[in-house]
């Protein structure tokens, strides 16, 4: 479910918290520190869900207050509660993985009562919900139409939202592209998911790969990266465009099934949107020298970094 450039930017990350660490790594640190980047993302993808299905399911909670008043109107007896017997959501509501997922993150624990009533409240007032609630069968495109429109216009455009999003999750500018294309397809096919693997054991191996490979052949990519650097300031060049130069090179050396090309354009992408202005131009240079050294000299023979 996760991205190869989701995967970069989450051992970049767990790189950077490791060399900014005061004590050193213990054994096996390193990896917890990584799983816990994916636990994050886990995390916020399985509340993204767990929220709507909470504002579908807040329409009976709104009907039970009404009709308890001391004088309920007509109107306040005839609430109609067709969005929370949705088909959706009740497969969701019965997807194991997903509910299994929901009692290990403690997703309960997290959720806003208060923005699942003020969403409750804007959505009830929308014209695409009046026209949902109008008609009478249950047709699989309105049933899935009606929770899109609730993700994608009611929840995602407004800043109260991202906000209480965005303080508990601060992966969430990282991730949000990723986990809103992932609530579409879940929304589409509701129990697709294995939210107990939300990495292959491949793309698992890939990342704890390039997170050892750099950290255990520093010597070794700083052989290439060091002779580019005589006509830079070291103490000026930022962190994290080491970071990536090594991630660079380890992919040079050491991911077969990875061409050069694309890995030079992933880390260059990668220095604009996390570095500095000049750090895309920088990382561009450094990595297409050391790929143009590889290939003249004839060392452009991958292997396993152990090896």
């Amino acid at each position: 479910m996760i991205s190869r450039r989701n995967i970069r930017i989450k051992v970049m990350q767990a790189l950077y918290s490791i060399d900014t660490m005061e004590n050193d790594v213990k054994p096996g640190q390193e990896i917890k520190i990584l799983q816990k980047h994916f636990d994050q993302t886990r995390q916020l993808l399985i509340y993204m869900i767990y929220f709507i299905t909470e504002v579908a399911k807040y329409v009976e909670k709104d009907a039970r207050n009404k009709a308890s008043k001391h004088l309920p109107t007509a109107e306040d007896l005839n609430i109609n509660t067709k969005l929370a017997g949705n088909e959706l959501v009740w497969k969701i509501l019965e997807d194991a993985s997903y509910l299994k997922a929901v009692k290990e993150d403690k997703i309960e624990t997290l959720i806003n009562k208060d923005l699942v009533r003020k969403v409750y409240s804007e959505l009830k007032e929308s014209p695409e919900y009046k026209k949902y609630i109008t008609e009478g069968s249950r047709d699989k495109k309105n049933e899935k139409d009606i929770l899109e429109f609730l993700y994608n216009d009611l929840l995602l455009p407004h800043e109260y939202f991202i906000s209480h999003i965005e303080e508990l999750f601060p992966n969430w500018d990282d991730d949000c592209d990723m986990i809103n294309q992932l609530v579409t397809n879940y929304l589409s096919k509701p129990g697709s998911f294995d939210f107990q693997e939300i990495l292959s054991k491949e793309k698992w191996n890939y990342a704890r790969t390039l997170l050892e490979s750099v950290l255990n052949r520093k010597e070794v990519t700083m052989e290439f990266i060091r002779p580019r650097l005589k006509n830079w300031d070291a103490e000026r060049i930022a962190s994290l465009d080491m970071i990536l130069m090594e991630m660079g090179v380890c992919e040079f050396l050491y991911f077969e099934t990875i061409p050069p090309k694309v890995t030079i354009n992933e880390y260059i992408d990668l220095a604009k949107e996390y570095s500095t202005p000049q750090s895309g131009q920088f990382v561009n240079g450094i990595l297409d020298n050391i790929h143009k050294e590889l290939v003249s000299e004839n060392k452009m023979h991958k292997v396993n970094f152990k090896k």
